[in-house]
């Protein structure tokens, strides 16, 4: 399912569910802006990776790598962050 047509199936399914407060939504809204934020830059760190990659077959040693991987790094945390929101809004503990 391409970007659009997520966040159009997903405002249709939030117009149809009326129990749910506008505060539920902002959060849902915020998760969602934050993951595609995310994704976008795993996908600028998966490029990066790629060509450090090629430049390591090559024998040479590329500017930066441990920048891109400390990137990767920083983008993996966000993303355990926004799950744990997602599966636990509350931020209370489960057992």
């Amino acid at each position: 399912m391409s970007e659009a047509g997520f966040v159009a199936h997903s405002a249709l399914a939030a117009a149809r569910d009326l129990n749910r407060t506008a505060a539920v939504i902002a959060t849902e809204q915020d998760v969602l802006i934050t993951l595609f934020t995310l994704r976008r830059q795993l996908g600028f760190a998966n490029n990066n990776l790629n060509q450090a990659a090629k430049a390591l077959h090559l024998g040479i040693a590329p500017e930066k790598l441990d920048d891109t991987i400390a990137a990767v790094r920083r983008a993996a945390e966000n993303i355990c962050r926004v799950t744990a929101r997602m599966t636990n809004p509350e931020g209370t503990q489960t057992a």
